[in-house]
């Protein structure tokens, strides 16, 4: 295709993203400001022989649609879909699974000695965004190039945006090296750091322009052949969509028209933390590079001297906010279930160690649904319950979690606070929290007891006992609002013989292995209802915990067996 037929392709890609994320749900401005650039990679380079890594993956749409699988996106990351990130198991074209910031550099080198060894001949490319260039994984691989001797393409995206817009001094930088230059020369003795790496620095362009794109890719295509280069970018977020362009935060992810209408516990949380620091000035609200999504833009406002938003580096954060409590404030870390997984060695030594009151605050907990394997946070009861000192709490809705944070501020220890984005029911008034108890939410028959664990657990509890209403079947049901430490006086004072749990989470390590041991050796039953061990891939919420562990029909055919009824 000439240049021209090119420049229509780029808008035919545009349309049909737009149409695909409207439908379905999915990444959007993201998507839009990579397709000129996307257009050009496919143009010089020869995929799959070719291999490109796209750092977090959510900028990939054009890249499926070019490798032939726009039949996938009648069903963009609904189950039978086509995935919202790279997936091996889907295409040829997509020879690495990524779904976490700062991973593609790591992997392209990997990739690059495999085949150095292998003594074959093809290109390595890994796109990157300015807002993953802040993790600090980058900066180990950047580290490995000259040891592993072998040559790859690292192209800076760079929008000046993650979710939220990015920031720190390697973004700083960045911009420095994007000013005005009459000389590109002068730009280029400016990027020494690349150099000291061993990268040759090429930049900057204009991404979103076609040709100047083919051209230099194509003069890049041949360094390739005698040593890495770093090609820095400049592309517009939301390119061709003026409501993206100019609001690009709010169209970063779009998801699909909820079918009814709920709270978001983000939205508790900011509230309820800029309440919080009227009268306390302990309160620190941290997050890495998510402050709209979490809640926090509020509070940012208000309290911009008490508001650190640290980039895309989460094991960082959690340190500082170790740091920050070893001298007397009082940090709430919120941060995706997801996310979170990257801080496990910071949260063990730096803050449970020290029994620092560092508050986590654990957004998207449970099954997150249609971005798949790389965003479920049904790890984190599993991964947590096990360290020493630390309290964990799950709210039963958003009215108990705004309680839950009330009471935290005069917490003195490490905690951790876990729900899911959207608070869809209301369980009514709830009890104290101060002493860490549990609360019966249902008085049984006295043969079986339910311990549900969070809002979507006691969803399903009651929608169990509901149906066993008319076998005049009538298990308790217990809002298990702390998994850590459990409520010893509750369960000492347990008459059921049959315990069944529930929560939102995989079920080796997590609350239900927690009671289980509980009542090991003794003439109790327990029944745990949880994720089986499998990776979760992408499909709608309920759909997903019906397949992958608590389904209500499940529960209730377990508790009619208990019952002995046919």
């Amino acid at each position: 295709m000439g240049i021209a037929r090119l420049e229509e392709l780029c808008e035919q890609l545009r349309k049909k993203i737009i149409g695909y994320v409207m439908q379905n749900g999915g990444h959007l401005s993201s998507n839009l400001g990579m397709v000129e650039l996307t257009v050009a990679l496919h143009r010089v380079f020869n995929f799959p022989k070719d291999k490109v890594i796209f750092d977090v993956g959510h900028q990939c749409y054009a890249h499926k649609l070019l490798s032939g699988r726009e039949e996938g996106f009648t069903r963009l990351r609904k189950r039978g879909g086509l995935s919202g990130f790279p997936k091996r198991e889907e295409s040829e074209y997509d020879c690495y699974n990524t779904g976490h910031a700062g991973t593609s550099i790591s992997a392209a080198l990997g990739i690059a000695k495999a085949r150095d060894l292998a003594g074959d001949d093809y290109s390595v490319i890994a796109v990157i965004g300015d807002g993953s260039f802040n993790n600090g994984l980058v900066y180990e691989a950047f580290n490995s190039l000259k040891l592993l001797k072998t040559n790859i393409l690292v192209i800076i995206n760079d929008n000046g945006m993650s979710i939220s817009p990015t920031v720190g001094s390697m973004h700083e930088y960045l911009d420095f090296l994007s000013e005005d230059s009459e000389e590109q020369d002068h730009k280029a003795r400016r990027a020494v750091i690349f150099d000291r790496f061993g990268f040759d620095y090429d930049g900057v362009y204009d991404g979103n322009n076609l040709a100047e794109m083919i051209d230099r890719l194509t003069a890049i295509k041949e360094k390739l052949k005698h040593g890495s280069v770093i090609l820095h970018v400049l592309t517009k977020k939301g390119k061709g969509y003026s409501f993206c362009e100019e609001n690009p935060e709010a169209t970063h992810g779009i998801g699909a028209k909820p079918a009814v209408s709920y709270t978001e516990y983000s939205e508790v949380l900011g509230k309820k933390l800029c309440a919080l620091a009227e009268r306390d000035k302990r309160i620190v609200a941290v997050t890495a590079a998510m402050t709209g999504s979490l809640g926090l833009s509020e509070f940012f406002e208000k309290f911009p001297q008490r508001a650190i938003d640290v980039g895309i580096c989460e094991e960082h954060a959690s340190i500082l906010c170790a740091a920050l409590a070893s001298r007397g404030l009082k940090p709430y870390y919120a941060v995706y279930s997801t996310f979170l997984q990257r801080s496990f060695d910071e949260i063990i030594i730096d803050i449970c160690s020290q029994k620092l009151p560092v508050t986590l605050c654990i957004d998207r907990a449970g099954i997150s649904g249609a971005d798949g394997e790389t965003h479920q946070g049904v790890f984190d009861l599993s991964f947590l319950s096990f360290v020493p000192g630390l309290t964990i709490a799950v709210p039963k809705d958003a009215e108990e979690f705004a309680a839950m944070i009330e009471w935290s501020a005069g917490f003195n220890g490490p905690l951790a606070i876990r729900y899911p984005r959207a608070s869809m029911h209301s369980f009514g008034e709830h009890g104290k929290i101060e002493d860490c108890s549990w609360e019966k939410l249902s008085e049984g028959d006295g043969n079986a007891v339910i311990l549900a664990c969070g809002e979507r657990a006691i969803a399903r509890a009651f929608a169990a006992v509901e149906r066993l209403t008319s076998a005049g079947v009538r298990p308790s049901v217990v809002n298990v609002r702390f998994v850590k430490p459990l409520d010893e006086g509750l369960l000492s004072a347990l008459g059921e013989q049959n315990i069944i749990t529930i929560e939102d989470n995989m079920a080796a390590g997590g609350f239900g292995a927690l009671i289980a041991e509980r009542f090991s050796g003794g003439d109790r039953r327990v029944k745990i209802f949880a994720y089986r061990d499998s990776f979760i891939e992408h499909g709608g919420v309920d759909e997903l915990m019906d397949d992958y562990g608590l389904s209500v029909d499940e529960i209730v055919g377990y508790i009619r067996r208990i019952y002995e009824i046919g």
